[in-house]
């Protein structure tokens, strides 16, 4: 798919994440909706090259029964970025017309396990504890469904809330929210935080079920802002994205009065995606430094509550799997690490195999289901060749 460098004509707030507009607007984001910048390193080591990895004949039978090619399903996925690396080298590196290595690229969800990767090192630091209550930190969640909740609610999806995440009704509750982050045209005035302060509480208790919820992460992202001092911007720069060398273009979505949509704002290049997937594969240390804290990490790995994940609304997509701090984990005794985002966004990190991937991109539904089971089927599928 070629995408146009200059604005097509027609895009516009209403229509940006519809083909074949999304095409364009997915790596122009910056110029339908207020950014924060998070700054980079002007030069940075980039990952080296390794042993070319052909994906031309590598083909696969998906758990519905269906036969792929792994190129094809990438053609079929409407892939803007494709990298891989193993052992931190770049195996291969591939891109749609007008895409670059330098091209920023808007991750949608994966910015929640970025945020979640984030929120250990404040864990670290002293400044949030998961058990904190979250009106500790913000308190105008006082009198909505937040008042009841901890952080480790909000980070391992496990609030009970009374709103459903419906990316395409346009009169539900989830417009509205949308509309708060800046993302749809306001029909009146609003902001995160008074959207976030009037959400319901469910019928179920906190942390019996996942419930995949978007406004989770959001709230989280003001949590590190109000317990860091900083805005999430140079939160994220100072602690992981200068520190892993990122250097591409890379910002997040903000809405009138600067709160950043941690759950899904943030845009940067297949590149420097593949370097924070690789800290997570080296147990949040990169160059020999730390970033992350390791016992972060193998909590992501090893906790969460898999009844939670299988009573919740994603167990067909991983059966077996959990979920925790904002991070997917496969079932098994050696899991696999995803982050996800609606329209084909997918961070994939196989410690087994030592490898990496990342794949962006535009596909015309927000969820497709048969096509995100193909991907993930196709993610486990390369990575054992990648393990011989």
């Amino acid at each position: 798919m070629s995408i146009a460098h200059q604005r097509p004509k027609g895009v516009t707030l209403e229509n940006w994440r519809l083909p074949p507009h999304n095409a364009w607007a997915f790596h122009h984001v910056r110029e339908l909706i207020p950014t924060a910048a998070i700054a980079v390193r002007p030069t940075a080591p980039q990952p080296p090259p390794g042993p070319v990895l052909d994906l031309s004949d590598i083909g696969f039978n998906d758990r519905q029964g269906h036969s792929w090619t792994f190129a094809g399903l990438l053609e079929q996925t409407a892939t803007h970025a494709f990298l891989v690396l193993k052992q931190g080298r770049i195996v291969h590196e591939a891109y749609a017309p007008a895409y670059d290595p330098r091209s920023p690229h808007l991750l949608f969800s994966v910015s929640k396990s970025i945020t979640g990767a984030l929120a250990g090192c404040l864990v670290a630091d002293g400044a949030i504890r998961p058990e904190d209550p979250v009106v500790d930190h913000v308190p105008e969640m006082a009198g909505s469904v937040y008042e009841t909740c901890t952080l480790r609610h909000l980070l391992d999806m496990t609030v009970s809330m009374d709103l459903e995440e419906n990316y395409t009704d346009p009169d539900s509750d989830y417009m509205r929210y949308r509309e708060a982050t800046g993302w749809n045209p306001p029909r009146a005035p609003s902001d995160l935080v008074s959207f976030l302060s009037t959400i319901r509480a469910g019928s179920e208790a906190h942390g019996a079920l996942f419930r995949y919820r978007s406004p989770n992460s959001d709230l989280l992202g003001i949590v590190l802002e109000r317990a860091s001092g900083q805005p999430f911007a140079d939160l994220l720069s100072e602690r992981i994205w200068q520190k892993l060398g990122c250097c591409g273009p890379a910002d997040i979505t903000v809405d009138r009065l600067g709160a950043p949509r941690a759950a899904g704002g943030i845009s940067t290049t297949a590149r420097d995606l593949a370097l924070l997937g690789d800290m997570m594969r080296c147990d949040g240390a990169y160059g020999g430094t730390e970033i992350v804290p390791s016992p972060w990490i193998a909590d992501i790995r090893c906790a969460g509550d898999p009844q939670a994940w299988a009573n919740g609304d994603y167990s067909y997509l991983i059966p077996g799997g959990r979920y925790r701090s904002q991070w997917y984990a496969t079932a098994g005794a050696e899991p696999a690490l995803c982050a996800i985002g609606i329209h084909g966004q997918w961070l994939y990190i196989d410690p087994a195999s030592e490898s990496v991937m990342v794949k962006l991109s535009a596909q015309a539904e927000p969820i497709d289901d048969p096509l995100d089971m193909a991907m993930l089927d196709g993610f486990a599928h390369l990575a054992r060749q990648l393990r011989a």
